[in-house]
């Protein structure tokens, strides 16, 4: 199924959003990235001291007049950023109105674009059953981010996906260079803790990003329903159901739906990592800059 994620408004919207991100505000994407190592950028990080065989050329002779000790200036090293974004492939993200796959799908497209924009490179990850797939090139570049964009357009949702084994067992997950994004619905029996120790394990900057549908955050269900699992086999699939709804149901989903979602923030936290939660009928400017995105825009 092709979904049209990439037309003349959307690309205005990210055009003003890469705009907005090169002036000093917060962001994930807001000026160079800084790495933990020193380099030989023109901003001054710290001192230490003179060994043989340093650049007398570092040393700072100003300091040396004051305390008759050789010290040499040391600076930060900024370095090009290689992003990694990775899209739930599952049934499940094809549901919902607006459906979730085009929000994911939209979501994914925005952040490759300020990562280009700010001169990171970016691939693109699919989590189909066991396996993360590729989607065959990196993006370092507008030009490779549309011919990306039109690839990302016919992504097929279907299956299930098993988001701890299919992460964990790629080939390539990157080693403190850059930032993991996963776009899902994490409406999954999948051990998504374990995922998220191993991309912590390879010191990788993690951001999950849980899509759900208006139905799913908001339920407003009553009656006798027939409820069939997206990821379901055939109509006879045991986890499909026909249940009763009542008002109590729903409001036990909502605690359970906040109880987990309390979960993944704290657990995320916990590891350094970043989590939150999107409608599929938000706005890419409100996932990008968040909830007071309106305040940051005008300032």
């Amino acid at each position: 199924m092709k979904r049209r994620i990439l037309d003349g408004d959307f690309l205005d919207r990210l055009d003003a959003a890469a705009l907005c991100l090169k002036n000093p505000m917060t962001g994930y994407f807001g000026g160079s990235r800084k790495a933990r190592s020193y380099g030989s950028t023109v901003e001054f990080a710290d001192f230490r001291e003179y060994f043989p065989g340093d650049d007398i050329r570092r040393i700072d002779w100003n300091v040396y007049a004051r305390f008759e000790k050789y010290f040499i200036k040391l600076f930060t090293d900024e370095r090009q950023m290689h992003n990694h974004i990775m899209i739930d492939c599952s049934a499940s993200m094809a549901c919902g109105k607006p459906e979730k796959a085009e929000a994911a799908l939209r979501i994914a497209a925005a952040f490759g674009y300020l990562s280009v924009s700010s001169m990171d490179r970016v691939s693109y990850k699919f989590l189909r059953g066991n396996k993360c797939e590729d989607l065959g090139f990196t993006v370092f570049n507008k030009d490779s981010f549309y011919r990306a964009a039109q690839l990302l357009e016919n992504t097929e949702f279907e299956g299930d996906t098993d988001l701890e084994k299919s992460v964990v067992g790629m080939s390539s997950p990157g080693h403190d260079d850059g930032m993991t994004v996963v776009i899902s619905d994490f409406l999954t029996e999948s051990d998504w803790k374990k995922m998220l120790d191993f991309l912590v394990y390879n010191r990788r900057e993690v951001l999950f990003i849980q899509v759900l549908s208006p139905d799913e955050l908001y339920p407003d269900f009553d009656g006798r329903v027939h409820m069939v699992d997206s990821e379901s086999v055939s109509l006879t699939d045991s986890r499909n159901m026909k249940v009763r709804i009542t008002r109590k149901m729903v409001e036990a989903y909502q605690r359970a739906l906040d109880e987990y979602e309390k979960e993944l923030i704290d657990f995320c936290a916990s590891r350094e990592a970043t989590f939150f939660t999107v409608s599929s009928d938000d706005p890419i400017e409100k996932v990008i800059f968040g909830k007071g995105y309106e305040t940051e825009l005008i300032k």
